[in-house]
Order: C-alpha cells, then sequence, then structure tokens
C-alpha cells in the first residue's frame, strides 16, 4: 500500500538541527500540500509544534522506520507557492537561519498562529481512578488534581505555571502512556478574514412586492427592504439596514420566508488612500528620457539584470521608475517598489495612486495587522499588480515580476538586525534573477559597492547629473563649532544657522533641522566627579528624555527618574550633547512665535502617523520641522529652503568602516531636500572638524571626490566590496565564558582554515572583540569575524562552526549567531 511522506521544516528546530523532517501523511488527511502550515508532534514527550510542508513524495511501501504522523492542517491552500519555498531555502543558506524563520519572515503577522496544547481527563476516567493509576509518584497526582479540578482541561502554561521550579514534563508523558490523559492542541491565529454579509431578493421583484405589499402597514420594514432591493438588486446587510432601518432580525425573517437570499463576501481592510486626481502624461527631461529609454531596453530583453541609476538630489528619478513601472504594466508585468523608511510610504503612496489607481498596494510594519494581511492577500490574488513597501515589502507575493526598484539603496534599513538577517537588496536581486526581470538600484548617494560593480561592468550604469527643474544644488555652508564654542554659545544651535532661520521665517518660508538623537541630551554627568549614569543591563550611557524628565537607555527600554544630584557624590548634574527634545526647546525659545514641529521615534505613536505630522507640514506650512534621519530622504517639499545640520560629526569617528559612508549619504541627502521647488535651497552644517575629508565632500556634494578616497580605504583594509565580513557572534550571562567560547571557536576556524580548500582562499580571521555595546540586556557579546570571500564553501564552513557550536552542551545558556557584512 503507497503512503505519502511529507518533508516538513519545523518552528522547534534549532540552526543545529534544522533539516526537512519525515513525517507520514494520514490517509484521511488531504490538504498536507507544499506551502501549507500542519501541527506535528516532535521530540519524546510528542509536543505540538507547527510546520510547513516543503515537499511531499509517494512511497509504494511504508516505511521500515515508523515514522509520526501529521496531526492537521493550519491552512485551506498553500501560502507558500513553489517560488517561495525555494526563496526560503535560499535565505537560509545565505544568512544562516532555519528554513522555518525564513519562510515566516515572507508571511504577514496576520498569518502567525498560536498553538495551544491542553491536557484533560481521557474519557472514562474519574479523578479517583486517575489518582489511584498516578500512583505514589507525587507529580503525577499533583497533575491529575490540578487538570481534574477543571472541566475543560488545564492549558500547558498554566500547568507548568502552578508546577513553579519543578517541570511537570516526566509525569505528564507518563501519564499520557498510562491513558489517563489525552492532550489536545488548538490553534488561533491572530487576524481572521474579514466577510461582509449580501442581501438580494430570491425571487422575482414582481413576486417580492406581491407578498409585502398586503402588509405594508404592519410590517413596514419588511416593505422598505424588499422595495429597496428591487430597484438596486444586491446590497450589504449594513447598507440595508442603515437605509430602511431594519435589524437583522427582519433581514434573517425575510430569509425565512424565501423572500431575500443572504451570502459572504471577503472584504480587504485597507488604509483608504486620500482621493487623488488621476495624474496627466510624465514629462521628462532629456537626461531622464536618455535614463528611462536604457533601462527600458534592459526591461524589454526578458533577461535578468540589475542598474545604478545615480541622480543627484531633486534629479527626477521617481519620474523615471513611474514611466518604467507604466511600461513593465502594459508588458503584462508586475512591479516592486521598495523605500527605506516607512516615512516615505505615504508620498510615494499618493504619487503612484494618482497614476495606478487601485492597482497599488502598501506593505510595512505600521500598518494594523489586519490591513497587512489583507493588502499581502490582494497582492497574492493579483488585484494589486503595483507594491510600494519597506524592507519586508521584498517577498511580496507578485507572481509575474518585471521590475523591482531599490529606491535609495544605500540606506542601512534595507538590512534586518532580527532573524533572518538578511539585506533587501540581496534578495531583490535573487527575485529579479529567477523572474527574468530588471533590478533598479536608485540613489544619490550610492553604496561604495554598489558603485563599485556599477563601474567594474557588473551593473549598468545610468547617471542624472542636474536637477529636474535646472534648479542649481543647494549653496552649503559650514559652521565652525570650535568658533561657537569660543565666543560662549552653548546652545544647539550656531549663530550662522539662527540668522538663517530668523531669515526664513520673515520670508515665510520652511526650514528642516536635521540631528540624529532623540531625546533632550545624549547624557547626564556629575560637575564633581565625573560620573554618568549608565544602564544597570547594557554598557550604554542613559539618555535624559525632557519629556518625561527620565533617564532611558535606546537598547533595552530601561528607564528611570533623573536624580536631583549625583548617586555617587551628590554634585550636581549637567547635560551633554543634544538631542532632538533639546533642539525643540533652543527653538521655542529663540522664536517663541514659530510653531516648530518634532518628527522622531519618540513622536510617532498609532494615533499620530508619520503621514499626519508631514501633512501638517506640507498643507499648514509650519516654519521648522526638527527631526532624525525620518526627514534626512526622500521628502520633497517645494517651500523648504533651509536645512540645518546640528551635528555632522556625530557619527563621524565610530568604529565602523561605514562610519565616512553613512555620514556623507546623511548629509547629502538632508542638504537635498532644500531648494526643490522654484526657489534657493541652502543648507547650513554644524561641525567640529570643517576640514574633514568627508564633510568637505558633503559641502560640495561631490560624490565623486568621495567614492575616490573611500574605495581606496576599503580596498588597503580588505573591507566590503572586495571581501565580505563573516560574523560570529556569542552572547551569555557571564562574560567570561562568552569570551572563552569565542576564543576557542577562533581557535577551532584558524585550523579548519590551514586544510584544502580554504587553505589557498586568503582568508583572515580577527577577534575575538567586544561588540560596540559589549552588554545589552545584561548578556555581553563578543565577536568573531572571518574577512573572505562570499562564496558556498566559506558560507558552509561558517554554517557548519555555529553548528558545531550551538551542538555543544558546554555552550548551554550561550547564544551563537552569524551575519554576513552587518550594518552595526
Amino acid at each position: 500500500m503507497s503512503v505519502q511522506i511529507a518533508k516538513i521544516a519545523l518552528s522547534a528546530a534549532t540552526y543545529a538541527i534544522d533539516k526537512p523532517y519525515d513525517y507520514l501523511i494520514p490517509a484521511g488527511l488531504t490538504g498536507a500540500l507544499p506551502g501549507v502550515r500542519v501541527v506535528v508532534p516532535f521530540g519524546a514527550g510528542n509536543r505540538r509544534i507547527e510546520g510547513i510542508v516543503l515537499a511531499v513524495e509517494e512511497h509504494g511501501e511504508p516505511p521500515e522506520k515508523p515514522l509520526k504522523s501529521v496531526l492537521a492542517c493550519l491552512d485551506e491552500e498553500p501560502v507558500l507557492d513553489a517560488e517561495g519555498l525555494q526563496t526560503a531555502l535560499w535565505v537560509r543558506e545565505r544568512w544562516f537561519c532555519t528554513v522555518y524563520d525564513a519562510a515566516r519572515a515572507m508571511l504577514p503577522a496576520g498569518l502567525y498562529y498560536s498553538l495551544q496544547d491542553c491536557y484533560r481527563l481521557a474519557d472514562g476516567w474519574e479523578p479517583a481512578a486517575a489518582l489511584e493509576a498516578a500512583g505514589e509518584a507525587e507529580n503525577e497526582r499533583r497533575a491529575v488534581e490540578l487538570i481534574a479540578a477543571r472541566r475543560n482541561g488545564l492549558e500547558a502554561g498554566a500547568l507548568r505555571a502552578a508546577f513553579g521550579t519543578r517541570d511537570p514534563g516526566p509525569a505528564l508523558r507518563a501519564l499520557l502512556k498510562k491513558g489517563v490523559l489525552v492532550l489536545e492542541t488548538s490553534a488561533s491565529r491572530g487576524v481572521g478574514d474579514k466577510k461582509e454579509r449580501l442581501v438580494s431578493l430570491a425571487v422575482p421583484p414582481e413576486e417580492a412586492l406581491d407578498q409585502v405589499i398586503p402588509r405594508r402597514r404592519s410590517a413596514p420594514l419588511r416593505y422598505a427592504v424588499v422595495e429597496l432591493l428591487a430597484g438596486i438588486g444586491e446590497a450589504s446587510a449594513k447598507e440595508v439596514c442603515y437605509f430602511t432601518g431594519a435589524s437583522g432580525a427582519t433581514l434573517r425573517s425575510l430569509e425565512k420566508s424565501g423572500l431575500v437570499a443572504v451570502r459572504e463576501r471577503e472584504v480587504f481592510r485597507r488604509v483608504a488612500p486620500k482621493p487623488e486626481k488621476p495624474a496627466g502624461p510624465i514629462c521628462l527631461n532629456e537626461e531622464q528620457q536618455r535614463a528611462f529609454e536604457g533601462l527600458d531596453s534592459l526591461a524589454r530583453a526578458g533577461r535578468a539584470a540589475v542598474a545604478l541609476l545615480y541622480g543627484v538630489t531633486g534629479s527626477g528619478k521617481t519620474q523615471v521608475y513611474l514611466r518604467l513601472i507604466q511600461e513593465t504594466l502594459k508588458r503584462g508585468k508586475t512591479a516592486l517598489t521598495l523605500v527605506p523608511e516607512i516615512a516615505l510610504t505615504p508620498q510615494l503612496m499618493a504619487i503612484f495612486t494618482a497614476h495606478f489607481g487601485a492597482e497599488v498596494a502598501v506593505l510595512h510594519s505600521s500598518l494594523r495587522a489586519g490591513e497587512r494581511y489583507d493588502e499581502w492577500k490582494r497582492v497574492r490574488a493579483g488585484r494589486a499588480r503595483v507594491v510600494i513597501g519597506t524592507r519586508s515589502a521584498v517577498f511580496a507575493p507578485l507572481k509575474d515580476l518585471g521590475l523591482i526598484i531599490l529606491d535609495e539603496e544605500q540606506e542601512g534599513s534595507y538590512k534586518s538586525e532580527n532573524v533572518p538577517r538578511y539585506h533587501a537588496r540581496d534578495v531583490a536581486k535573487y527575485r529579479a534573477g529567477r523572474s527574468g526581470a530588471l533590478l533598479v538600484l536608485g540613489s544619490a548617494t550610492p553604496s561604495v559597492e554598489s558603485m563599485y560593480r556599477a563601474r567594474q561592468g557588473d551593473y549598468h550604469l545610468f547617471t542624472l547629473a542636474h536637477r529636474y527643474n535646472e534648479q542649481a544644488l543647494p549653496q552649503v555652508f559650514l559652521a565652525d563649532l570650535k568658533e561657537e564654542l569660543r565666543d560662549g554659545n552653548r546652545t544647539p544651535l550656531s549663530l550662522p544657522l539662527r540668522q538663517a532661520l530668523e531669515e526664513n521665517l520673515a520670508r515665510g518660508e520652511q526650514s528642516i533641522l536635521f540631528l540624529n538623537r532623540r531625546g533632550a541630551s545624549r547624557m547626564a554627568t556629575c560637575v564633581s566627579c565625573g560620573q554618568v549614569p549608565t544602564c544597570p543591563r547594557c554598557s550604554a550611557y542613559l539618555t535624559y528624555h525632557s519629556a518625561n524628565h527620565r533617564l532611558m537607555c535606546h537598547y533595552c527600554g530601561h528607564s528611570e527618574p533623573m536624580p536631583d544630584a549625583c548617586p555617587g557624590c551628590g554634585g550636581a548634574l549637567e547635560f551633554v550633547g543634544a538631542g532632538t527634545q533639546k533642539v525643540e526647546e533652543t527653538l521655542r525659545e529663540l522664536f517663541p512665535g514659530a510653531e516648530v514641529l518634532r518628527m522622531d521615534a519618540d513622536t510617532i505613536t498609532a494615533g499620530r502617523s508619520h503621514e499626519e505630522l508631514l501633512r501638517r507640514f506640507r498643507e499648514e506650512r509650519v516654519p521648522i520641522l526638527v527631526g532624525t534621519q525620518m526627514v534626512a530622504k526622500g521628502l520633497d517639499f517645494e517651500n523648504v529652503t533651509l536645512v540645518g545640520v546640528i551635528s555632522a560629526d556625530q557619527g563621524l569617528y565610530l568604529d565602523d568602516y561605514r562610519a565616512g559612508e553613512r555620514t556623507f549619504s546623511l548629509l547629502t541627502q538632508v542638504v537635498g531636500r532644500a531648494g526643490r521647488g522654484s526657489k534657493t535651497g541652502r543648507a547650513i552644517i554644524q561641525t567640529f572638524t570643517p576640514e574633514n575629508d568627508v564633510i568637505q565632500a558633503a559641502a560640495h556634494q561631490d560624490y565623486d571626490r568621495f567614492y575616490a578616497q573611500e574605495i581606496g580605504l576599503r580596498r588597503v583594509r580588505s573591507c566590503p566590496p572586495f571581501a565580505s565580513l563573516f560574523v560570529v557572534t556569542v552572547s551569555g550571562a557571564e562574560e567570561g565564558q562568552a569570551l572563552r567560547v569565542c576564543a576557542f571557536l577562533r581557535d577551532t576556524l584558524r585550523r579548519w582554515l590551514t586544510a584544502p580548500p580554504y587553505r589557498d582562499m586568503g582568508c583572515q580571521v580577527l577577534g575575538p572583540a567586544p561588540a560596540a555595546i559589549a552588554k545589552v540586556n545584561n548578556r555581553y557579546r563578543y565577536r568573531l569575524t572571518l574577512m573572505a570571500e562570499n562564496t558556498g564553501p566559506t558560507r558552509e564552513l561558517v554554517a557548519h562552526l555555529v553548528r558545531c557550536a550551538q551542538a555543544d552542551r558546554k555552550n548551554r545558556g550561550l547564544s551563537v549567531t552569524a551575519d554576513v557584512d552587518p550594518m552595526n
């Protein structure tokens, strides 16, 4: 007799034991198809866990070794198709995660299930008999007493809580084996499908009216419903009740009488986009037209290709994107556009809706779970052929993908910091390769890696060297903060910036001030002993927030009241540095009549979104907007003529090879927010080191100068793009243990590298070294770095090292993970 065996990726499998597990598909279970999530027993205790079917095999005979069976299917149809499953396997191999973790990252949170195990007495067992079967075993008797006290059984979590520090597992397994207990598993999903009831006449209108007219006076609501449906045909139950005053009971009565029929229809929860007038034809200038024609010819070829669209700020890259999407849709293909910040989606959504209407879907983490789930369903069903979203939207289930656009491709937010630690740019390249699509990387400050590949000929390069409206780039002035201190100015605003703000206010023009640090002050320090309040759980200073008068840790969330005096010596505390709150307070003091908006992680809430703040800034012409990197890129306000950078040095001198690149990109991008309309723009960059090469290149908005300096440094240091950095992180509650294990892994790796085929690869091993923030949330972190070419054998070597470390029982309590080219 033939049997079906499913290959399943399990949620409970750690990276060390991650593999496809074999399970029998019972004869009556027909829905266990590839891409469907299932419930299966796992481990010695047959714990119920979730898995996803990767493949199904037909076998002529039952296997010699007994297999456990699939218990239930969680999905009516596959949530991932064959391409999605293949992508999950590829992500696992590239970023050292489990297949299940990769698959889960590709699905909206509304699809996630929560499994709950519940124990109850088996049918026919009375409490007294169950206690007798438990015998003298204390834990078994305790379990029976707890479960018997609940008529519907006891949830596993509550049972473990009742046992405290004792483990109830052995007792529960023994009782299950004796047949005293039964284990039942239920699955609940965070978000369900939204339905609406539609009402229509079940008989011809004349017949329906003939039946209700005689009782028109005694049953006016029945008559009103039939009259309405006779005129319009079909409507939702909600609309029928609204326009007639009828209730649900009236509709049920009419349905019972056979006069109306009620059916259910799925509806999609959506954030209703602001109505936009249909956009007219897109007019490209000569430079844009050349770039568009070159890119479109690549897209028409039907072969996978990657192109870098390098255009100065305000050069009109978005118009080129729109024309490419128009042509892609004409060819029957779909298009995906990614942006680095959620703050950019409302502006882009408005533009795209004006051109493509209801065919646009938006996917990002700020949507409610139901809205995101329904947008995902719209995309999968083919009702939306254009997707806009942030990093995770790269997995959008678009069919016939013809174009992928990665706007501001240099941004670090495209790299995930959580498992799986994928980079959206690499996933986009993979999807473009599988679909024969064109990937367009757009930026005014391309990443060094992308520009290097473009100049090497791996990517096609298209350049927009001038602004769309032929306006000059903003004039940039450097304000030396050393001079400001000598003159006694201890406020966050230099004299030149203050004067420029006054001039802008007088002219009715708007200003944007950028500081990539939220809070009021960087830290508080004692003027007597120099002590600085630090987080008790992290090796990081606490940041002062004036809004709640508290010191807060931006790594673990710890918060404590601001002390009146130094806890160590009782001396006075003085604030050092400034955050967005401090800048806002200073502006209100200097310009009491001017409104100031602040946009950072502290001001964005469920009731106060990015979209609402930006709408106010645009429509109400609020004079000054202060913000973190949310305001640094992609935003287009024609009345903004002044940009101020409060502290250009903030991230420049970090111990990170990308520090210069990040600083140059941020400065260039934020400066580019000025002068995008008909008025001339200007920018003031405040810095303690105006002579720094990166600051000078950003002030002149000279990318070529910056790139020439940076690529030379990268070549000397063997940093990307000349090699990849594989980072193995060991973290644990005991610092000594984490350091010892990291050193052991270093020695192991060096020994392996002396053997073929790695001997001639020119790899270099560095570390162990503490992470930039060595302690986070009471866990110490040490890192080991392998500098090598990113190839299959290298990834397999690192993967084997991590698996061995995770499988070693001596490393219990430690976390060992790996990443490639991390952003921090």
